[in-house]
């Protein structure tokens, strides 16, 4: 979520693994510019319908530029999210049919607090998954939104590997990003305080095309990402994804994703 030109008061504590502005390097194009802002966007929707179900309910369903999965657009009434978390195999990202095998492509998934009807900020945690002239990487990263992401240092992240995200707000300015590696047993925080208010109004599981340098980055065929134990937590309990709206990614008048839920998980896979 990109906005280069705001100015952004940002803190950052001191917390289990130290953070930093992700190095330029010659293997990632989309991370060539990170220090001066890889970011999310927040939510871009551009449609949005209704469906019936098999079972007969109905799911909001809207398609949007940069994000695909689910979204609990409101909280039970009188709290508001204060966490969410979920847990997902990392899948090998792969050069989309038709395109340049020497270009860069990168897609991201996450946990987050706010980003869709309330917008002002978003607190986050996930990871990047890039090919890049036939190279594979990932990041694990956190961000505030507005300000830019940070990676962390000291976990690394390989196909296949069990991920567990989380970030938790103690306040509206205040909270935490947390990633584990459940297959490496790696774990690795920070803490986090901003000016950007968070509403805790939203809660969701995401795929995204991410921005970099101002512009959304190559979208990568990542496969399908199934977020599972996909939970969000309040001031009085916890809830899961069940009746969140769904989003799916359409670019020039393409779809390139589809993304449901089933209670307490949300899946998501490319279909471009």
């Amino acid at each position: 979520m990109k906005l280069s030109e705001v100015l952004f008061s940002y803190v950052l504590f001191a917390g289990t693994a130290l953070a930093h502005p992700r190095a330029r390097t010659t293997l990632e194009e989309r991370v060539s510019n990170r220090a001066s802002g890889r970011q999310t966007r927040p939510a871009d929707i551009i449609s949005e319908a209704t469906e019936v179900t098999e079972t007969g309910n109905q799911t909001n369903v809207a398609y949007s530029t940069n994000w695909s999965g689910a979204v609990l657009t409101s909280p039970p009434a009188g709290t508001t999210f204060n966490g969410v978390s979920a847990t997902f195999v990392v899948p090998t990202p792969k050069v989309p049919s038709g395109q340049s095998k020497s270009g860069t492509y990168s897609a991201s998934a996450w946990v987050g607090i706010d980003g869709d009807t309330y917008q002002n900020a978003i607190l986050q945690t996930g990871v990047d998954f890039t090919i890049s002239n036939g190279a594979v990487s990932y990041d694990a990263w956190y961000e505030w939104y507005p300000a830019q992401a940070f990676d962390f240092s000291g976990i690394s992240i390989s196909a296949g590997d069990s991920i567990t995200v989380s970030v938790t707000s103690t306040s509206s300015k205040a909270g935490k990003a947390v990633i584990t590696n459940n297959s490496k047993g790696k774990t690795v925080s920070k803490s986090l305080t901003s000016s950007a208010a968070l509403g805790g109004q939203n809660a969701e599981w995401i795929v995204e095309d991410f921005e970099s340098n101002g512009s959304l980055v190559n979208f990568a065929n990542f496969g399908t990402v199934t977020f599972t134990n996909a939970v969000a937590t309040t001031g009085s309990g916890s809830v899961g994804a069940s009746g969140a709206d769904i989003l799916d990614i359409k670019q020039s008048n393409t779809v390139l994703t589809s993304a449901a839920e089933s209670g307490s998980s949300v899946t998501v896979s490319y279909t471009g």
